[in-house]
């Protein structure tokens, strides 16, 4: 399959060389368009003001893939991807493999699962792969699942375009409990945004955030709730699947809030 690849750790990324590599040594014609450095945690954000710059880079893969490296933002790169690198359309837009889970509501923050996002934005099947630890770097059990899922997906095509998000656990393959089709769990954290004064005197503030729970629907029954949560099955070493789309309409609270244009 001819496939383009992209990240937000950047092009020196291991997880991007492994997923790339693996999936060239298959027999997969590989594309890979990243940023020059990390961009994690940018979102879908876009490069307006100025200049995108790309630059073909050596020597990181394999002599089979083709590589380059962009001044933007992940979604900037799948841009400059597929209507200023590559000729012909990819069959697939992967993005990863990230350097820690993307899970609930951090997909929304991810750059790596816009990356993915940006491929179905136009029209492409996507995905994007994370590792489940933000500290290991034994890529080699999501690369080989990654080659599983992109032969099933050669043989058995999906329904329509859509986005997969996968997380892998980091634990031996040996210790990995199956695969699970999941739905996007919540999350929520405490943002603690911290004051400081640099040598100069002038102020500036650095971003934290510290989890504070993991959140269920506890809301009224839906026909998710037979579903596991991503954030669950992971903790329980399962390999994580979440089909997802860009249409964020509440479709459940559609019908209900028809009544709002007569009273307004």
């Amino acid at each position: 399959m001819k496939l383009l690849i992209s990240n937000d750790d950047g092009v020196f990324a291991q997880g991007i060389r492994s997923l790339a590599n693996g999936l060239a040594q298959v027999g997969h014609e590989v594309t890979v368009v990243c940023p020059d450095q990390e961009r994690s945690a940018t979102g879908h954000g876009l490069t307006l003001h100025h200049p995108i710059r790309v630059e073909q880079v050596e020597d990181i893969f394999a002599p089979s893939v083709t590589a380059w490296a962009c001044s933007g933002t992940p979604a900037d790169s799948v841009k400059v991807g597929l209507f200023g690198v590559m000729e012909t359309p990819p069959d697939l837009v992967l993005a990863g493999i990230n350097h820690g889970p993307n899970v609930a509501t951090d997909i929304l923050y991810s750059g790596t699962v816009s990356a993915a996002m940006e491929g179905l934005i136009q029209g492409i099947p996507s995905i994007a792969f994370s590792l489940g630890s933000y500290s290991s770097r034994e890529f080699q059990g999501a690369v080989e699942f990654a080659q599983r899922l992109i032969h099933t997906l050669e043989k058995q095509p999906l329904p329509e375009a859509m986005l997969l998000n996968v997380n892998v656990p980091s634990v031996p393959p040996q210790d990995i409990q199956g695969v699970k089709i999941t739905r996007q769990g919540i999350r929520r954290y405490v943002d603690i945004l911290e004051k400081r004064i640099d040598p100069r005197g002038k102020t500036y503030y650095w971003l934290t955030g510290e989890l504070m729970e993991d959140v269920e629907l506890l809301n009224e029954p839906s026909e998710l709730d037979e579903f596991m949560t991503d954030v669950h099955a992971l903790r329980q070493n399962l390999i994580t699947i979440t089909p997802l789309q860009y249409n964020l309409t509440h479709i459940t609270e559609l019908q209900k809030l028809q009544t709002w244009s007569q009273m307004l």
